[in-house]
């Protein structure tokens, strides 16, 4: 999943989900300026990233996965009744209404 987070583009707050697997071989290419996440659907997963710069801690943002204003449609269907186990970095963090206040998205 990606959210665009230019404010400045016509597609500012919309998001777009893809289901990767070992068996669709599909990959999902993120431009800069967009907000990423994914929810594991088997009992192991990779997650491998390629990116087009360095990585810094400083420039990491986070927002709400389950967010009614982004409206992303996780498959949690498919979890069994299963609540999603987040990382504690995702537990307490923005909506995307605070994160636009906050000045989290790009210009």
């Amino acid at each position: 999943m990606a959210v665009d987070l230019r404010r400045i583009s016509a597609t500012f707050g919309q998001w777009v989900g893809a289901e990767l697997s070992a068996e669709n071989q599909q990959q999902l290419w993120v431009p800069v300026g967009f907000a990423h996440g994914f929810l594991t659907l088997s009992e192991t997963a990779e997650v491998l990233y390629k990116a087009s710069g360095f990585w810094s801690k400083t420039c990491e943002r986070s927002l709400r996965w389950n967010d009614p204003q982004l409206a992303i449609a996780w498959p949690l269907d498919r979890l069994n009744g299963d609540a999603p186990l987040l990382a504690d970095k995702d537990v307490a963090v923005p909506s995307f209404t605070e994160a636009v206040v906050a000045g989290e998205v790009f210009a």
